[in-house]
């Protein structure tokens, strides 16, 4: 694993699957390991070409359940990134939001923070009869490479 987050998000991980008696090992151990190096928008369907293309013998079935299991355990957030695809991504573990931009050719996520946004949102959900509990926001467009071809 390359940072604290995914450090801390892996240990998070193994906890509340042992707190809830489920087994850790094998093919989940091997998509956990993965969301935790790469864990900013992977669709299941990534995830799976990822692990194969590391040497990894994963099904898409498998993956398909991993990421139900921990989605159901609050472990990923599932985000409508478009292309009628959910994509994944490990839950907050250091208290920061950060949203998306997706490129429409080919797929390229950006993540990006920004204070002003948040605050816009906040004050947006303040005015709501309702609690707002999470929110998400993917700007759709093309990337620089997409946008400017070479």
């Amino acid at each position: 694993m390359t940072d604290n987050g995914a450090d801390t998000w892996a240990q998070r991980t193994h906890d509340t699957l042992r707190t809830a008696g489920l087994r850790i090992g094998g093919p989940r151990e091997t998509v956990i390991e993965l969301i935790a190096r790469h864990g900013c928008l992977l669709s299941a369907q990534q995830i799976a070409e990822r692990l194969t293309a590391e040497g990894n013998r994963v099904s898409l079935p498998t993956v398909y359940r991993t990421l139900d299991t921990l989605h159901g355990l609050g472990l990923l957030v599932r985000i409508d990134a478009g292309e009628g695809t959910a994509r994944y991504e490990r839950s907050g573990t250091d208290g920061t939001r950060h949203h998306h931009s997706v490129c429409d050719r080919c797929g390229k996520v950006i993540a990006f923070a920004d204070p002003a946004v948040e605050a816009a949102i906040e004050h947006a959900a303040s005015q709501l009869p309702f609690t707002a509990e999470r929110h998400d926001l993917v700007l759709h467009g093309s990337c620089e490479q997409c946008a400017f071809p070479h």
